[in-house]
């Protein structure tokens, strides 16, 4: 049992015996701290043997293990360029990780003035990187340590799909074709083009561009043939989008939001040939990392989006119908009060959650009729219990 203040187990304790507490969700859960000796984690993947790969924007990869245990970042890392918002980004592991031990990284390569996203693979051999290959750079370069973007995900065919950012300071490339910036990009996992990407054999356009006119995609979900996708807005006009091959999805053209000074960016929500939204967040709720969730721990929650907020500290679940129309948003884990950086679905049923403090956290929740509860009320006095 993890350490936590009186007043949060006594919560718990109201919620057992009540039932209706004031803003608490349907869904009773408990909150297990994995460790909290993380500096800004970004990112979580599940390793075979239920250990966990976890990126930490500052440029390290870490192997933590059910005890919470960090031991020294994992060695043979690439040069990462870290400042602001620039660093180490996702983890992915290979679809054939079980026979390759491969795993892909995204980061930020290059310096202030000239830098750009890439995504390399390299082989796990269970204490460090090997072999590692760079397989995409994007180009051109740019400059500034904002809004890279970094999200990556397997489609059901075996290709990569990765997102990108605009550089905070260069949106219009979001329309050009000639830029990978603010982009969602497709790739086989060498690097190579698929033939069925949709511009292919356009000799004015990037042929990984998969769709375009996004501002800083922050997650990537597949489900089924559909792939959701989110985005950051300026001041409001963040987006859950469904992605269609060569779709162009309006930024900045249209959005919902108004710029950082509170002026108007443009004066259309619509245009012919854009995209809509599937929902958009105004005010911002800042989205970062998103999961499906499908498992039966929690079944309440089984078909939902999951989705990660940085500006609200909370996570989003996002209910999905049968033909992927959104339902009515919950807002979870608000007692936190921390930026949530990455929501996962564990291997196990649970959720886990990744907070973007400087002390970051890797948290799991499991459902809260798993928890001993009168053990946990009598360990009031102790201060000892569940978050």
């Amino acid at each position: 049992m993890n350490k936590l203040t009186v007043s949060a187990l006594l919560s718990v304790w109201v919620t057992v015996v009540f039932a209706q507490p004031a803003h608490r969700p349907a869904h009773e859960y408990h909150i297990d701290t994995i460790t909290d000796a993380l500096e800004h984690p970004w990112s979580v993947a599940f390793l075979p043997d239920e250990r966990m790969l976890v990126t930490e924007r500052p440029g390290r990869l870490r192997l933590i293990d059910e005890s919470g245990l960090v031991p020294a970042p994992i060695s043979g890392l690439p040069e990462i360029f870290v400042s602001g918002q620039a660093g180490l980004f996702d983890v992915l592991l290979a679809q054939d990780f079980a026979s390759s031990q491969t795993i892909y990284l995204s980061y930020a390569h290059g310096d202030m003035d000239a830098n750009s996203l890439r995504i390399a693979h390299a082989r796990f051999d269970g204490q460090q990187l090997v072999d590692l290959t760079p397989v995409f750079t994007a180009l051109p370069a740019k400059s500034g340590d904002a809004h890279s973007g970094g999200r990556m995900a397997w489609l059901d065919d075996g290709t990569l799909v990765v997102g990108t950012g605009d550089g905070f300071y260069f949106r219009e490339d979001a329309q050009r074709l000639d830029t990978h910036h603010a982009k969602i990009i497709r790739i086989n996992r060498d690097g190579t083009v698929p033939p069925d990407n949709p511009f292919v054999g356009r000799s004015d356009v990037r042929p990984e561009i998969y769709s375009y006119g996004h501002r800083h995609v922050q997650a990537l979900v597949p489900s089924g043939d559909t792939l959701y996708a989110h985005e950051h807005g300026p001041r409001g006009g963040d987006e859950l989008n469904r992605i269609v091959p060569g779709a162009n999805y309006g930024w900045p053209i249209i959005s919902y939001g108004r710029d950082y000074s509170r002026a108007a960016i443009t004066p259309f929500t619509q245009y012919a040939g854009m995209e809509q939204p599937v929902l958009h967040w105004t005010p911002s709720i800042a989205p970062a990392g998103m999961t499906l969730y499908q498992s039966s721990r929690f079944p309440q929650w089984q078909g939902s989006l999951f989705v990660a907020a940085l500006a609200e500290e909370s996570v989003r679940r996002v209910p999905l119908d049968a033909s992927g129309v959104p339902g009515e948003q919950e807002i979870l884990f608000t007692e936190l009060n921390q930026r949530i950086r990455d929501v996962r679905s564990g291997p196990d049923g649970a959720l886990y959650l990744l907070t973007d403090e400087p002390e970051g956290q890797l948290l799991r929740v499991i459902p809260l009729s798993e928890m001993d509860i009168t053990a946990g009320i009598e360990s009031v006095a102790e201060g000892t219990g569940s978050q």
